[in-house]
């Protein structure tokens, strides 16, 4: 059994020629510096083109007011239009050729500007060529700090038709994992306490909108409850029951695609004429449109349609007025990027701390562009690194320490990475572990003092694990990975555990918000501290099948421990196979 990890570059043949297509063209990519420029600073654009463009010139339209930039030989139509600057040449290898670079600086803008624009090259063989096949760009530019609750957020991520009926129903009974188990809004109510109890200050659910299928990510309308999970009253009443309890809620919202049972796309699809055709992206007159991943129930939204995109702005608009604190926005590099500066400016004029982060299944470079568009990103870059180590042991102790090293290096500091050690859409890491609960245990002490909020995917602190491998002969069935949660059948040692994880993380904000400093490591172990403003503490790890001594930098005092026959004297500490300690 090998991983699976659901996304676009899955595998070598796919990353080689993202490559070759972001190298060889004409490139911008979001390239710009600052990530996310303030009111009061210039911002820097870069483009590039390949050793087939024969480039001359470059230019940026932009525009400030919400509008589309229009103009063609560095001549504006709508906006502005402002000449880029060569700044020099490489080498590319895998090309075998020169790529050019452009730089266009543009000036700082006021506050609250939504910031659109297209990049383009003039050629000697091709005349006008737009960057990235024509794709806008935007930003919102504003003194927009990222939401000071989401730092301290831990999270509960729930699949709600697996995750309890409620109101003391039994689960149904389906003849496929795909079909319907039962869970409601009144199931997740009635477990706020459970939450609580454990730590857990935020709900990520699933999507809630009405759907044929038990996952729910194929829309048939934006407004309304899926029946099966119960009324606008049952979300309405779950708000208010958790934000009692201190307990905020995040809602999964797909802007990329929905159902094809979607009303309008109905219309599309039956009259070539209807003013809903536009909303997707159909080829002609025919019945042929794109859609998600080949899927066709799953049509590709247009959002630079405007009345798309203003449906898909008002729809966010109206769950944040009926109480959802965020989102978790499903495959977010599917929208043209513009959408997420508007997207930005729509839901802070609502809440202004409201808490969006991406689901961007892509490599760690396609990470910091979206500063300043979204607060953050799941951290799929970490969850792999985390699954090699400790679920696979395929990663030593000095591979990890490093790992985590450049990444809290490279990734940009106004950019949230939120981390899991699973989803509903790849193998539960208990599953990929053997079922091996030490496994679980050390990867999520490390998880938990990593300076990003942690999500837990529903039922991981109960032990729940799955029957079978998400990959049955090249195919993936992610339902393996969605059981039921079974309540009676709880590890009450391994709910226990994860109660101290949060309680630590709560109580030490150096975890939340510190800095990670690896400290010492070699191939069966690694040590690394998180220093905040009044304190520092060390964690320690042993991947390996011995037992390790290793000898802290100075005394401590053990805070947790994932074994129990764990050894600590002063500053001299035995960690057993598999075995991890917080101190301090």
């Amino acid at each position: 059994m090998d991983d699976f990890i659901f996304g676009t570059l899955s595998t070598d043949s796919l990353r080689q020629g993202r490559v070759r297509e972001l190298h060889s063209g004409v490139t911008h990519a979001f390239q710009r510096d600052p990530l996310d420029p303030k009111p009061d600073q210039p911002l820097t654009l870069h483009l590039t083109a390949g050793p087939d463009y024969h480039t001359t010139k470059a230019w940026v339209y932009w525009t400030t007011d919400g509008t589309d930039p229009l103009g063609s030989g560095g001549i504006a139509g709508n906006g502005l239009a402002t000449e880029m600057t060569p700044s020099g040449a490489e080498w590319d290898l895998p090309l075998w050729g020169y790529i050019q670079h452009f730089t266009a600086e543009l000036p700082p803008l006021r506050a609250g500007t939504r910031l659109r624009y297209r990049c383009a090259a003039e050629t000697v063989c091709r005349g006008e060529v737009f960057a990235d096949k024509g794709t806008y760009y935007g930003l919102y530019i504003d003194h927009d700090p990222l939401p000071e609750w989401a730092s301290q957020a831990v999270v509960y991520h729930i699949l709600l038709d697996r995750f309890n009926p409620g109101s003391g129903r039994s689960w149904q009974t389906p003849t496929e994992m795909s079909g319907f188990f039962g869970g409601t809004l009144q199931g997740v109510t009635e477990k706020l306490d459970y939450l609580a109890d454990l730590g857990f200050n935020a709900i990520w659910l699933s999507p809630i909108f009405p759907s044929p299928s038990h996952h729910g990510y194929d829309a048939t309308d934006l407004y309304t409850i899926e029946p099966r999970y119960g009324t606008l009253q049952d979300f309405q009443n779950l708000v208010a029951q958790a934000h009692q309890r201190g307990i905020r809620i995040i809602l999964d919202y797909v802007p990329n695609h929905w159902s094809s049972g979607h009303a309008t796309f109905q219309q599309a699809l039956a009259n070539p004429s209807s003013p809903y055709r536009d909303w997707y992206f159909f080829e002609g007159s025919s019945q042929k449109y794109d859609c998600f991943f080949g899927v066709a129930g799953l049509p590709k939204l247009n959002l630079r349609h405007p009345d798309a995109r203003q449906y898909m702005l008002d729809s966010a608009c109206f769950w944040l007025k009926q109480g959802a604190d965020g989102f978790r926005l499903d495959y977010t590099v599917g929208p043209t990027p513009d959408f997420w500066a508007d997207f930005r400016w729509a839901t802070r004029q609502v809440k202004a701390d409201c808490w969006t982060f991406g689901e961007v299944v892509e490599s760690a470079m396609s990470l910091p562009p979206f500063t300043g568009l979204l607060d953050g990103c799941l951290d799929f870059m970490l969850v792999e690194a985390l699954r090699e180590a400790f679920a696979f042991n395929r990663w030593d102790a000095c591979r990890l320490g490093s790992f985590l090293s450049r990444h809290q290096q490279y990734q940009p500091a106004g950019l949230m990475r939120p981390s899991f050690l699973d989803n509903h859409d790849m193998n539960r890491f208990l599953w990929t572990a053997g079922d091996d609960l030490k496994r679980l245990r050390l990867a999520a002490l490390v998880q938990f003092t990593l300076p990003q909020p942690p999500i837990v995917y529903y039922g991981t602190e109960t032990g729940l694990s799955q029957k079978a491998d998400c990959m049955h002969a090249g195919r993936v069935i992610p339902e393996e990975s969605r059981q039921p949660l079974r309540w009676d059948k709880a590890n009450p040692a391994l709910q226990v555990y994860y109660h101290k994880l949060i309680g630590l993380r709560h109580e030490h904000t150096c975890l939340q918000t510190g800095t990670w400093k690896q400290v010492w490591a070699d191939p069966k172990a690694l040590v690394y501290s998180m220093t905040g403003p009044k304190e520092t503490l060390y964690v320690a790890v042993n991947l390996s099948s011995d037992d390790v001594k290793i000898t802290l930098p100075q005394t401590c005092k053990l805070l947790l421990h994932s074994e129990s026959d764990t050894s600590l004297s002063g500053t001299a500490l035995t960690l057993p196979p598999l075995g991890g300690v917080v101190v301090g």
